[in-house]
């Protein structure tokens, strides 16, 4: 056996290593770049699958998180400029964004910002504002992270952190999103018949073709292979779903049902095909997701045991 062949596992384990730990951070840059706890997640998980698909040739802990943390910036600008092309914008034209001169801010926590702030930064400003404001990346780490000079992302950092502060300051105007009835009602009746562990029912919704992503944990397709996820939580104790949102989003929020009226655990994303489940989004095992995002609770359903 080579060397080189002996090192491939070493440097795959390495990497999956790195990739468990730092998760939850690529998490925290992803969902304000794109300004949804859902849609950061499915950066991570396109960076992720990029990062194993094409490992580097590295063995250095540190070496190799920084090497990820550009995979995760460029997979978000992709993000940004393919959703920007879908809304008729010109997100190339802001990522060129640069300032001349510095504007003085008094500090403020960024992290505690909403995402759907975020978004309204062009994309150079909200990299800059995250890596350094948000996740503690020094400048030097930031201008090697989005391929920028240190006085550019001095500068984008300068305008995004005024323009973030003058964006968190203002009232949000914007109406609170309602379910609509059709929705309500699946969600209702899945989230019933889930807390009375009445799991025939539910997969009575399932379409055949349902697809299930249990986030670290497992991605599976098909009603019957997914019939398995409903077993595993017939075994579970400590949840009870409530309808809710998250960053505007529909979604299944888990509480504990000792504590009624505590904060959610995680959630769960459902997408519709007609009146049939046709994908289940579950982050039990991913509950950082939570943190930052907007969370809407409508109804716990008799959360209380």
């Amino acid at each position: 056996m080579t060397d080189a062949s002996a090192a491939l596992p070493a440097r795959q384990l390495l990497l999956e290593r790195i990739l468990a730990e730092i998760r939850p951070r690529l998490h925290r840059y992803a969902a304000r770049m794109t300004g949804s706890a859902v849609d950061g997640d499915d950066v991570v998980q396109e960076a992720v699958m990029k990062a194993l698909d094409s490992p580097p040739d590295i063995d250095n802990f540190s070496v190799l998180e920084r090497w990820l943390i550009r995979v995760i910036h460029n997979t978000a600008i992709d993000f940004v400029r393919r959703r920007a092309r879908e809304d008729e914008r010109h997100a190339d034209e802001e990522l060129d964004m640069i300032i001349d001169h510095f504007t003085r801010v008094d500090t403020f926590d960024a992290a505690l910002v909403g995402f759907r702030l975020f978004v309204l930064l062009p994309p150079l400003q909200r990299s800059t504002v995250i890596f350094k404001d948000v996740l503690g990346y020094s400048l030097d780490e930031v201008s090697n992270f989005t391929d920028s000079t240190v006085p550019a992302v001095k500068s984008a950092l300068q305008r995004g952190r005024a323009r973030l502060k003058e964006l968190a300051s203002t009232p949000d105007d914007a109406p609170a999103p309602l379910l609509n009835a059709h929705e309500r009602r699946l969600l209702t009746a899945y989230a019933s018949h889930f807390n009375a562990r009445n799991f025939d029912a539910v997969r009575d919704m399932l379409a055949e073709e349902v697809k299930l992503n249990l986030v670290n944990r497992m991605q599976v397709n098909g009603k019957v292979r997914v019939s398995n996820y409903f077993e595993n939580y017939n075994r579970l104790s400590g949840w009870k779903l409530g309808l809710g949102l998250v960053d505007r989003n529909p979604a299944l929020l888990a509480f504990d049902p000792d504590e009624p009226d505590g904060a959610p655990l995680y959630f769960v994303v459902i997408e519709w095909n007609g009146s049939d489940v046709s994908a289940i989004r579950d982050f039990r095992y991913a509950r950082y997701v939570l943190e930052g995002a907007q969370i809407v609770v409508l109804d716990r359903l008799q959360v209380a045991a």
